[in-house]
């Protein structure tokens, strides 16, 4: 029979219990993959069994198609974050493993521990159902480098204890409802941001480009000066940036944004998020018709916490 205290814990973590469909769970407070705890806190370990269905090396997780973890919880599907991030490399979706469970008795976080792969009969087995993991309220970004319009090298850790509000857009989209549109919100956002000294300080804006091959430094400086009426010190609080194709396909899966090249034109869906002083996921909006004045009371509201 399972404990009361587990009980608990196990209905807020599984959200789903079918085959091939992820759980839900609360994230770590540290960096992806790594959750520190005094030494003295106990901590109850369970012996799992299951199959590799997902990875993502964005948020340092993978998800795992287990069976009943006796005295804990039933077989489900969900994801865990690794107590040694670096383990994620020797896996790969469709890997039988075994790993210890870790449950920290003052925290809600789970942990794989002691990962062994029993079996990569089935490696390369990739459910078509199963989408990227997108980073929910809460979890915690990852820390990808990025170049911004004056070529110095950036990552998101640098706006660590400010509200940074970020969005992925390229110079050349001719949708008008697309970029330009979300674009122009920025703006708007951006402004609003500067009536209060306080929150425009404590917060910071990014425009990431799906566009990496095309959109170098000078490109993203011209274009966002387009935005910032040709005042260049603005850059210090919207910044225009770029990163590698690599990286920027694993932001892209972090903030579950979908994107393809075909030629000169990029088709993607849009997203846009905020992320707290913690540089955890504070909320996020989909598409490109959000209210410019919501969103900026949004990043205001967290950013005047953060200057307290």
């Amino acid at each position: 029979m399972f404990s009361r205290q587990h009980v608990a814990r196990a209905a807020i973590l599984a959200c789903v219990v079918l085959p091939f469909q992820i759980g839900c769970h609360k994230s770590a407070d540290n960096e992806p993959g790594v959750t520190l705890h005094p030494t003295n806190t106990p901590v109850d370990r369970y012996k799992l069994h299951g199959m590799v269905v997902a990875l993502s090396a964005a948020s340092g997780e993978i998800t795992v198609q287990h069976g009943d973890i006796p005295g804990f919880m039933p077989a489900m599907t969900m994801a865990y974050k690794l107590k040694d991030p670096a383990e994620i490399e020797k896996l790969k979706p469709g890997d039988q493993i075994s790993a210890d469970v870790l449950v920290h008795s003052d925290n809600d976080d789970y942990l794989l521990d002691s990962v062994v792969v029993t079996s990569e009969a089935r490696r390369g087995f990739v459910p078509a159902m199963l989408p990227p993991h997108q980073l929910m309220v809460g979890e915690q970004v990852p820390d990808l480098p990025l170049v911004n319009q004056d070529g110095k090298a950036i990552r998101l850790k640098d706006y660590r204890g400010k509200a940074l509000l970020i969005t992925f857009i390229y110079t050349r989209c001719p949708m008008p409802t697309a970029c330009p549109l979300i674009t122009s919100h920025f703006a708007k956002v951006n402004r609003d941001l500067a009536q209060d000294l306080r929150a425009y300080d404590a917060s910071h804006l990014i425009s990431i480009s799906l566009d990496p091959a095309y959109d170098k430094p000078p490109v993203l400086r011209q274009y966002g000066l387009a935005y910032l009426d040709d005042n260049a010190a603005a850059f210090s609080h919207w910044e225009f940036a770029d990163t590698t194709p690599g990286d920027l396909k694993k932001l892209a899966e972090a903030f579950g944004l979908q994107y393809s090249e075909e030629g000169n034109q990029i088709t993607h869906t849009m997203a846009t998020t905020l992320i707290g002083p913690d540089s955890k996921v504070a909320k996020t909006w989909a598409g490109s018709d959000w209210n410019p004045d919501d969103v900026a009371g949004a990043v205001k509201s967290l950013a005047l916490k953060a200057a307290r």
